[in-house]
Protein backbone atom coordinates (compact mmCIF):
# COMPACT_ATOMS: atom_id res chain seq x y z
CA UNK A 1 0.00 0.00 0.00
CA UNK A 2 1.20 3.37 -1.11
CA UNK A 3 0.86 5.94 1.80
CA UNK A 4 0.62 9.51 0.46
CA UNK A 5 0.19 12.67 2.33
CA UNK A 6 -3.11 12.43 2.33
CA UNK A 7 -3.41 9.34 3.73
CA UNK A 8 -1.49 10.45 7.03
CA UNK A 9 -3.45 13.57 7.31
CA UNK A 10 -6.79 11.26 6.85
CA UNK A 11 -5.57 8.90 9.65
CA UNK A 12 -4.41 11.93 12.25
CA UNK A 13 -8.44 13.37 11.24
CA UNK A 14 -10.34 10.43 11.55
CA UNK A 15 -13.76 10.43 13.39
CA UNK A 16 -13.04 14.68 14.45
CA UNK A 17 -15.72 16.88 13.24
CA UNK A 18 -13.98 19.50 10.88
CA UNK A 19 -13.19 22.72 13.53
CA UNK A 20 -14.69 25.65 12.70
CA UNK A 21 -12.41 28.39 10.94
CA UNK A 22 -9.26 26.13 11.70
CA UNK A 23 -5.98 26.75 10.61
CA UNK A 24 -5.23 22.84 9.78
CA UNK A 25 -4.28 22.53 6.21
CA UNK A 26 -1.82 20.86 3.65
CA UNK A 27 0.67 24.20 3.39
CA UNK A 28 2.90 22.71 0.87
CA UNK A 29 3.02 19.65 -0.95
CA UNK A 30 0.09 17.64 -2.76
CA UNK A 31 -1.86 15.16 -0.98
CA UNK A 32 -1.11 12.26 -3.53
CA UNK A 33 2.34 12.83 -3.07
CA UNK A 34 4.10 9.42 -1.25
CA UNK A 35 5.65 9.63 2.38
CA UNK A 36 9.50 9.24 2.48
CA UNK A 37 9.16 9.94 6.03
CA UNK A 38 7.43 11.95 8.55
CA UNK A 39 8.67 14.18 11.25
CA UNK A 40 6.77 15.74 14.09
CA UNK A 41 7.74 19.47 15.32
CA UNK A 42 6.43 22.10 17.70
CA UNK A 43 6.89 24.13 14.46
CA UNK A 44 8.24 24.19 11.28
CA UNK A 45 11.03 26.28 12.00
CA UNK A 46 14.13 26.89 9.50
CA UNK A 47 16.28 24.31 11.66
CA UNK A 48 13.31 21.66 11.71
CA UNK A 49 12.87 22.10 7.92
CA UNK A 50 16.55 21.41 7.32
CA UNK A 51 16.92 18.47 9.82
CA UNK A 52 14.02 17.04 7.94
CA UNK A 53 15.66 17.35 4.88
CA UNK A 54 18.74 15.07 6.30
CA UNK A 55 16.72 12.77 7.59
CA UNK A 56 15.33 12.22 3.78
CA UNK A 57 11.68 12.50 5.77
CA UNK A 58 9.27 14.73 3.07
CA UNK A 59 6.45 15.58 5.20
CA UNK A 60 6.77 17.94 8.42
CA UNK A 61 3.87 18.13 11.09
CA UNK A 62 3.98 21.24 12.49
CA UNK A 63 1.65 21.99 15.49
CA UNK A 64 2.18 25.75 15.19
CA UNK A 65 2.03 28.24 11.71
CA UNK A 66 5.22 28.32 9.76
CA UNK A 67 5.68 31.85 9.68
CA UNK A 68 5.09 33.63 13.08
CA UNK A 69 1.26 33.91 13.13
CA UNK A 70 -1.73 31.94 14.42
CA UNK A 71 -4.00 32.60 11.30
CA UNK A 72 -1.83 32.95 8.18
CA UNK A 73 -0.57 36.27 7.54
CA UNK A 74 1.77 35.70 5.05
CA UNK A 75 1.26 38.83 2.92
CA UNK A 76 2.12 41.31 5.68
CA UNK A 77 6.24 39.21 5.67
CA UNK A 78 5.96 39.86 1.51
CA UNK A 79 9.37 41.92 2.01
CA UNK A 80 10.89 40.62 4.47
CA UNK A 81 14.34 38.70 4.46
CA UNK A 82 13.58 35.90 6.68
CA UNK A 83 10.63 35.06 4.89
CA UNK A 84 12.33 34.96 2.05
CA UNK A 85 15.07 32.95 2.08
CA UNK A 86 12.80 30.07 4.89
CA UNK A 87 9.66 30.31 1.81
CA UNK A 88 12.46 30.08 -1.06
CA UNK A 89 13.88 26.46 0.73
CA UNK A 90 10.42 25.42 1.01
CA UNK A 91 9.68 26.30 -2.92
CA UNK A 92 13.00 24.60 -3.44
CA UNK A 93 12.26 21.28 -1.63
CA UNK A 94 9.48 18.51 -2.58
CA UNK A 95 8.71 18.67 1.64
CA UNK A 96 4.71 18.91 2.60
CA UNK A 97 4.38 20.57 5.48
CA UNK A 98 0.76 20.18 7.03
CA UNK A 99 -0.41 22.38 10.13
CA UNK A 100 -1.77 19.90 12.88
CA UNK A 101 -3.36 22.59 15.61
CA UNK A 102 -7.30 22.55 15.76
CA UNK A 103 -7.67 18.17 15.36
CA UNK A 104 -4.93 17.29 17.81
CA UNK A 105 -6.17 19.50 20.43
CA UNK A 106 -10.08 18.14 19.74
CA UNK A 107 -8.95 14.14 20.20
CA UNK A 108 -9.82 12.71 23.56
CA UNK A 109 -7.86 13.31 25.59
CA UNK A 110 -6.20 16.41 24.04
CA UNK A 111 -3.66 15.18 22.25
CA UNK A 112 -0.85 17.75 23.44
CA UNK A 113 -2.25 17.57 26.77
CA UNK A 114 -1.64 13.87 27.13
CA UNK A 115 1.50 13.78 26.01
CA UNK A 116 2.46 16.92 28.41
CA UNK A 117 1.22 14.56 30.94
CA UNK A 118 3.12 11.31 29.74
CA UNK A 119 5.81 13.70 29.54
CA UNK A 120 5.54 13.96 33.28
CA UNK A 121 4.98 10.86 34.10
CA UNK A 122 1.64 11.63 35.42
CA UNK A 123 -0.90 9.68 33.88
CA UNK A 124 -1.93 7.67 36.80
CA UNK A 125 -2.67 10.97 38.46
CA UNK A 126 -5.57 12.41 36.02
CA UNK A 127 -8.75 12.79 38.10
CA UNK A 128 -10.57 14.12 34.71
CA UNK A 129 -9.56 15.05 31.09
CA UNK A 130 -11.71 18.15 29.72
CA UNK A 131 -11.39 20.21 26.49
CA UNK A 132 -9.10 22.89 27.71
CA UNK A 133 -7.80 21.17 30.91
CA UNK A 134 -6.89 18.21 32.64
CA UNK A 135 -7.47 18.00 36.25
CA UNK A 136 -4.96 15.91 38.39
CA UNK A 137 -5.15 14.62 41.66
CA UNK A 138 -1.06 14.22 42.96
CA UNK A 139 0.57 13.22 46.24
CA UNK A 140 1.34 16.44 47.94
CA UNK A 141 4.31 17.90 47.39
CA UNK A 142 5.98 21.20 47.53
CA UNK A 143 5.94 23.65 44.93
CA UNK A 144 9.33 23.94 44.37
CA UNK A 145 9.28 19.95 44.23
CA UNK A 146 7.26 20.46 41.79
CA UNK A 147 8.89 22.67 39.93
CA UNK A 148 11.94 20.76 40.54
CA UNK A 149 9.80 17.29 38.86
CA UNK A 150 8.67 19.26 35.79
CA UNK A 151 12.43 20.74 35.12
CA UNK A 152 13.88 17.29 35.04
CA UNK A 153 11.55 15.96 33.14
CA UNK A 154 11.25 18.12 30.84
CA UNK A 155 14.96 18.68 30.53
CA UNK A 156 14.17 22.50 31.26
CA UNK A 157 16.72 24.70 32.85
CA UNK A 158 14.19 26.73 34.11
CA UNK A 159 10.53 27.44 34.70
CA UNK A 160 8.48 30.59 36.44
CA UNK A 161 6.68 29.96 39.38
CA UNK A 162 4.44 32.43 41.44
CA UNK A 163 3.33 31.14 44.85
CA UNK A 164 4.83 29.81 47.88
CA UNK A 165 7.49 27.39 46.89
CA UNK A 166 7.34 26.00 49.99
CA UNK A 167 3.56 25.78 49.90
CA UNK A 168 1.96 22.40 49.62
CA UNK A 169 0.30 21.68 46.31
CA UNK A 170 -1.86 18.38 45.78
CA UNK A 171 -5.04 19.20 42.97
CA UNK A 172 -3.77 20.12 40.07
CA UNK A 173 -4.72 21.84 36.60
CA UNK A 174 -2.90 21.49 33.38
CA UNK A 175 -3.55 24.01 30.80
CA UNK A 176 -0.98 23.96 27.66
CA UNK A 177 -0.37 26.79 25.09
CA UNK A 178 -1.67 30.17 25.86
CA UNK A 179 -4.54 28.44 27.63
CA UNK A 180 -3.03 30.15 30.64
CA UNK A 181 -4.61 33.23 30.45
CA UNK A 182 -7.42 34.34 33.47
CA UNK A 183 -10.51 34.03 31.94
CA UNK A 184 -9.69 30.12 31.60
CA UNK A 185 -7.10 29.63 34.69
CA UNK A 186 -8.95 31.80 37.16
CA UNK A 187 -11.58 30.43 37.66
CA UNK A 188 -10.21 26.79 38.33
CA UNK A 189 -8.83 27.99 41.32
CA UNK A 190 -12.04 28.60 42.89
CA UNK A 191 -14.61 26.08 40.88
CA UNK A 192 -12.09 23.19 40.97
CA UNK A 193 -10.24 23.96 44.37
CA UNK A 194 -6.88 23.84 42.64
CA UNK A 195 -3.71 24.30 44.06
CA UNK A 196 -1.57 24.89 41.21
CA UNK A 197 -1.91 25.37 37.35
CA UNK A 198 0.36 24.57 35.14
CA UNK A 199 0.08 26.46 32.21
CA UNK A 200 2.30 27.17 28.79
CA UNK A 201 1.73 31.01 28.79
CA UNK A 202 -0.80 33.93 29.42
CA UNK A 203 -1.05 37.67 30.08
CA UNK A 204 1.16 38.16 33.18
CA UNK A 205 -1.24 40.60 33.99
CA UNK A 206 -3.74 38.31 34.71
CA UNK A 207 -3.29 34.63 36.43
CA UNK A 208 0.01 35.67 37.84
CA UNK A 209 -1.55 38.59 39.23
CA UNK A 210 -4.26 36.99 40.73
CA UNK A 211 -1.59 34.44 42.71
CA UNK A 212 -0.08 37.12 44.04
CA UNK A 213 -3.16 38.56 45.89
CA UNK A 214 -4.40 35.24 46.63
CA UNK A 215 -0.78 34.45 48.48
CA UNK A 216 -1.02 37.77 50.22
CA UNK A 217 -4.75 37.21 51.28
CA UNK A 218 -3.27 33.96 52.91
CA UNK A 219 -4.29 31.33 50.56
CA UNK A 220 -2.25 28.62 49.11
CA UNK A 221 -2.51 29.05 45.45
CA UNK A 222 0.30 28.67 42.72
CA UNK A 223 1.16 28.91 39.30
CA UNK A 224 4.03 27.30 36.69
CA UNK A 225 4.81 29.15 33.50
CA UNK A 226 6.40 26.41 30.86
CA UNK A 227 6.74 28.75 27.70
CA UNK A 228 4.32 27.96 24.66
CA UNK A 229 6.63 25.86 22.92
CA UNK A 230 7.44 23.77 26.45
CA UNK A 231 4.19 22.54 27.16
CA UNK A 232 2.96 21.78 23.68
CA UNK A 233 6.13 19.83 22.14
CA UNK A 234 5.84 16.91 24.05
CA UNK A 235 2.66 16.05 22.48
CA UNK A 236 4.00 15.95 19.18
CA UNK A 237 6.59 13.94 20.56
CA UNK A 238 3.88 11.46 21.33
CA UNK A 239 2.32 12.50 18.23
CA UNK A 240 5.42 10.70 16.30
CA UNK A 241 5.68 7.52 18.74
CA UNK A 242 1.51 6.92 17.65
CA UNK A 243 2.78 7.74 13.98
CA UNK A 244 5.50 4.79 13.93
CA UNK A 245 3.04 2.37 15.21
CA UNK A 246 0.76 3.24 12.58
CA UNK A 247 2.40 3.24 9.58
CA UNK A 248 5.50 0.93 10.62
CA UNK A 249 6.89 0.90 7.23
CA UNK A 250 7.89 5.01 6.90
CA UNK A 251 10.08 6.55 9.24
CA UNK A 252 8.87 8.81 11.91
CA UNK A 253 10.82 11.37 13.65
CA UNK A 254 10.05 13.85 16.16
CA UNK A 255 12.43 16.75 16.46
CA UNK A 256 12.87 18.75 19.16
CA UNK A 257 14.00 22.93 19.37
CA UNK A 258 16.17 24.44 22.21
CA UNK A 259 14.37 26.75 24.25
CA UNK A 260 13.81 30.26 22.19
CA UNK A 261 14.64 31.96 25.25
CA UNK A 262 17.73 32.31 27.39
CA UNK A 263 18.43 33.42 31.10
CA UNK A 264 20.87 35.74 31.12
Amino acid sequence: MTITFGTVIDWLTAGIPVPEQTVDRLETGAPETEVRGIVTAFTASQYVIEQAAVLGANLILSHEGIYYSHQDQRERLCRDPVYLQKSALLAGSETGIYRLHDYVHRYTPDGITEGLIAALGWQEYVAEHRPAVSILTLPPAALREIAEHVKRRLQLSNVRAAGDVSGTCSKIGILVGYRGGGQLAIPLYGEEGLDLIIAGEGPEWETPEYVRDAVQQGRSKALIMLGHAESEAPGMRLLAERLAAQFPAVPVHYIPERPVFEVI
